[in-house]
């Protein structure tokens, strides 16, 4: 481990080659395949544990066709439509109360599996073992982590469509006063909320799923990092998803494809994000970046 230094914009691209080495060495697609699968698992239920969580306050409805919108808009309608099935399908049965405790555990469960599968990731990268040697205390006090996760999304959310909102709303008072091209700075306020809310998102991931007791010091630029890395991709992949339409090549089953590319994409880069916090961490950081 290296003593304290600064970091200066000239030493990324040799901490870049750092992180790629490190990153390709960790079996990455392999990694990114897995996460995707358990994500297919998962999806029904995480959306629908979102959707009570942030529902609640903000209205279900609303929620769903903001969620659906921002997926319908990331990997195509089609996909959308799927996911709405899923949700329709799982949420709209009638059992008794025993089957429906049962089902409430199913969808916790299930509901965290994909952040099950990042925290086994990120402690491989942090060269971590699991805090509890019993493997059965272990499983189970990383699904309540992973749970935890999924209230920091729903809250993330819920304050992001808040403060859309009153964005919205004060730009309309405004368009009775103030020209037109003045709501491109209100464009501008909406884009950097969301960036926030990724760059917080991340972050937090990098700092908590882990089982090191990482400091936020090691995770701000690698968080960073991820969330440019990450909006680029998106950008990009919505785009091709649009144009090349790669899921019409499966017929039926080409939404699920569409979701496990999306997924897997999106591990990817947070697996080499996570890669590059290790490397900063271990030459900018001092030993007590793992407190």
């Amino acid at each position: 481990m290296s003593t304290s230094k600064s970091f200066k914009i000239q030493h990324l691209p040799r901490l870049l080659v750092a992180a790629g080495k490190s990153w390709f060495d960790g079996e990455p697609f392999q990694r990114s395949a897995i996460v995707a699968y358990y994500a297919v698992l998962s999806l029904p239920a995480l959306v629908i544990i979102i959707l009570k969580v942030v529902g609640g306050v903000w209205g279900e409805d609303i929620v769903r066709g903001e969620l659906l919108g921002e997926i319908s808009s990331a990997i195509g309608a089609d996909a959308a439509d799927a996911i709405r099935t899923m949700i329709e399908n799982q949420s709209g049965e009638k059992t008794s109360v025993f089957a429906t405790v049962i089902g409430i555990g199913t969808l916790l469960y299930g509901s965290t599996g994909v952040f099950f599968q990042l925290q086994s990731a990120l402690d491989k990268i942090w060269e971590q073992e699991p805090a509890y040697k019993n493997d059965v205390v272990a499983t189970l006090m990383s699904r309540v982590k992973s749970f935890g996760f999924i209230l920091i999304l729903g809250f993330l959310l819920l304050t992001s469509f808040v403060l859309t909102s009153l964005l919205s709303t004060f730009s309309r008072q405004l368009n009775k006063f103030l020209p037109d091209n003045l709501f491109d700075y209100l464009f501008v306020i909406d884009f950097l909320v969301s960036v926030g809310f990724i760059y917080i998102l991340f972050g937090t991931m990098f700092k908590y799923l882990p089982s090191a007791k990482i400091t936020w010091k090691s995770v701000r630029t690698g968080a960073a990092l991820t969330t440019i890395l990450f909006l680029i991709g998106k950008y990009l992949l919505a785009l091709y998803f649009n144009t090349m339409e790669p899921g019409s090549t499966y017929g039926a089953a080409g939404s699920i494809i569409l979701i496990m590319l999306w997924v897997s994409y999106s591990c990817l880069i947070l697996l080499f994000g996570a890669h590059f916090t290790k490397a900063y961490a271990d030459r900018y950081v001092d030993n007590d970046y793992i407190s």
